[in-house]
């Protein structure tokens, strides 16, 4: 996980020295100094970081009202894909935005439509993925419409999952068109705020009310040993994978419901269990689905508690059906996880079943599917015959323990500085980037801010987070890494 960051202005802001001690702190801003970094440039890159992911914003609504030509138009470039009939968007896309200094995710996610048949049926599924994690929701009806039965159907959703929504509606190109718009009051979610996604008409007030919305990029803080309860593990993957079986097996008793019929569990459900004398919360969630034929109100809710339940989780385990292929919705849950910033162990069920042959075909494809997270302890299970089930709390904590492992600066600039020294940036265009210094500014998961007197080259990224897990570990979690480029000064005459 890495974004390149440009470097900005000087901000005003209290400073925050993220997880620097004091004396290591004014070491490393005299170390800035000397490299021609702005001080105030460098306190708010070590700020940003250390705050986690960005914050994210979901753009919701039904299909072709307009969802794609607002995302290009606070984006300000046309990348999502837009077109004049209904359903062009079916997956959920993300694109980093920024208004009035304040960066945060964008989410484009298909439209939602009640009782529809086929391919249409599947869209709702990202749209409500997006509604798991974000920390406002943009609410996209029609001026000329008003509401109708399938917004009042999403408006549903949205107050069911409590998040702020902030309702535009689209298509008011002149102020004869805000009249129309007025008609959205009847959805009961608040003021509609007229706009125009084509012609960019009301949209900067519709972001000062999306700022508004949005929390003051809150540290996150999750539970430990005496500080806030007992460690939160999410059990997650396809339907009738096994993770009721196995949440009563860690258990030694049925404590959830287990039947062969797919999406039995429905809602995410907290077991508290303890195991060699630590007390664990175990939480059994709801099969996230790829497609359904008919995308009915209680999967579509069922899907949306998982995905919150992943968000407040430390750990997420992913249980794989070993006797299956790796699956493109395995992959996509994988990723949900990562992108959460989760600590992860990766566990293949009904391994007791599997033949000499059917082995040797999922390490091949574990290798080729899911070399994203080659990082991520592993075990072997069977959750109807607990097989090896004492080696998932140690895996449990090895993952913690990467997910909270911090380098300190002194250690992590020796390793950089030997890294570049022997693995030089590519040359590229008759320049040669360098990583001139760098710090950790937070934990859960490790986020990483490097310095660079150019732009660092994606794969060059990748080779510093391989190198980083090859010194320092983190094994079972993801790393963030953002590069902040030195600003070129104008020579003084």
């Amino acid at each position: 996980m890495n974004d390149q960051i440009p470097a900005e202005g000087a901000h005003e802001h209290e400073h925050d020295h993220g997880a620097l001690g004091e004396a290591e702190y004014a070491e490393f801003m005299e170390l800035a100094a000397e490299e021609g970094f702005d001080i105030e440039e460098v306190e708010g890159a070590i700020e940003e970081a250390g705050h986690g992911p960005l914050p994210v914003v979901a753009v919701v609504g039904r299909p072709n009202v307009g969802k794609s030509t607002l995302v290009n138009r606070v984006i300000g470039r046309r990348e999502a894909v837009v077109e004049d009939k209904p359903g062009v968007t079916r997956d959920r896309v993300t694109y980093e935005a920024e208004w009035a200094g304040r960066r945060f995710k964008l989410v484009d996610t298909g439209g939602w439509e009640q009782d529809v048949l086929g391919i249409g049926a599947s869209v709702p599924a990202p749209a409500q993925d997006a509604l798991g994690a974000p920390a406002a929701v943009i609410f996209l009806g029609g001026a000329t419409l008003g509401g109708t039965d399938t917004d009042a159907a999403v408006v549903k959703l949205l107050r069911k999952a409590k998040k702020p929504v902030v309702l535009c509606a689209n298509k008011v190109d002149g102020p004869s068109g805000e009249a129309d718009a007025l008609a959205l009051w009847s959805l009961g979610i608040g003021e509609p705020h007229p706009v125009s996604s084509l012609h960019g008409r009301g949209t900067g007030d519709m972001l000062d009310a999306v700022l508004e919305a949005l929390p003051d990029a809150p540290q996150q803080t999750f539970g430990g040993p005496g500080v806030g309860g007992p460690r939160r593990i999410a059990l997650i993957g396809r339907p009738n994978v096994g993770k009721s079986s196995l949440l009563n097996k860690v258990a030694k008793e049925d404590r959830v419901v287990v039947n062969e019929m797919a999406g039995t569990t429905r809602d995410p459900v907290d077991e508290l269990i303890n195991l060699g004398g630590v007390t664990w919360k175990f939480i059994d969630t709801a099969g996230i689905r790829k497609k359904v034929h008919l995308q009915s109100g209680a999967d579509y809710y069922a899907s949306l508690r998982t995905a919150a339940a992943v968000e407040k989780a430390e750990v997420a385990v992913i249980l794989i059906d070993g006797a299956d292929s790796i699956s493109v919705q395995d992959q996509r849950i994988v990723t949900m996880a990562v992108e959460a910033g989760r600590a992860i162990v990766m566990a293949y069920n009904k391994w007791d079943t599997l033949d000499e042959e059917r082995r040797y075909y999922l390490e091949r494809e574990i290798e080729t599917e899911l070399g994203q997270v080659a990082w991520a302890p592993r075990v072997n299970v069977s959750a109807r015959t607990g097989r090896h089930m004492e080696k998932l709390v140690p895996a449990i904590e090895t993952a913690l323990a990467g997910w909270e492992t911090r380098v300190p600066t002194g250690r992590l600039n020796s390793f950089l500085g030997e890294l570049v020294a022997a693995h030089p940036h590519p040359v590229r265009g008759g320049k040669q980037p360098r990583i001139l210094f760098g710090t950790q500014a937070g934990t859960k998961p490790p986020r990483f801010v490097l310095f660079a007197s150019g732009f660092i080259e994606a794969g060059y990224r990748r080779f510093i987070e391989r190198r980083l897990r090859e010194e320092f570990g983190f094994e079972g979690t993801p790393i963030h890494i953002s590069v902040r480029v030195r600003e070129k000064r104008s020579k003084k005459k």
